[in-house]
């Protein structure tokens, strides 16, 4: 009776032990349970194609902009970033509020996080990575199809410092 009660408290430590793991993985809670066409993926594909399209007009890919940011001489970027927290916040609320589904119906779920020393460390390492280079991950491709092929190493580089955090993940604070 009692190695019962004590394997049934380890089993529910265990499962309450993956869940906090699986909850760090977007993909683990948020997956879709409809099965897809290959094919339903190129609406992604053209959203992100516009999107890429208006970071270059808006020159938000610039690498002279943000310079000016990290500079403190111009304040572009500055409301660019403002503006998207700001749309962020409201459409949270929005989804929040009217219980908003996805495309295919399902429920969007939020999963509070909790706030850890790891998020400054990795936000000094990612702003000190991108001062540096002048890109951040999501206008890379953008960047590399404006022509500017140079932004290949910074891609490779942001591939391979992702496979590190994988591989690092169990010992770096969270």
């Amino acid at each position: 009776m009692i190695e019962q009660n004590v394997q049934e408290k380890q089993t529910t430590i265990v499962e309450n032990h993956d869940f906090e793991v699986r909850s760090l993985d977007a993909m683990c809670v948020n997956t879709s349970q409809v099965e897809q066409k290959w094919y339903s993926n190129l609406k992604y594909m053209a959203v992100g194609m516009i999107f890429g399209i208006l970071f270059v007009k808006a020159e938000i890919i610039s690498w002279f902009r943000i310079q000016e940011m990290f500079r403190l001489e111009s304040f572009h970027m500055y409301g660019v970033i403002g503006s998207a927290v700001a749309v962020g916040m409201l459409s949270v609320w929005l989804i929040k509020k009217f219980k908003i589904k996805t495309i295919d119906g399902e429920p969007i779920t939020l999963q509070p996080k909790k706030f850890n020393k790891g998020q400054i460390i990795g936000g000094i390492i990612f702003g000190l990575g991108w001062g540096m280079t002048g890109a951040c991950p999501g206008p890379l491709y953008a960047q590399i199809g404006t022509g500017a092929t140079v932004i290949l190493i910074t891609l490779l580089s942001a591939i391979l410092g992702t496979w590190v955090y994988g591989f690092l993940r169990d010992k770096l604070p969270h």
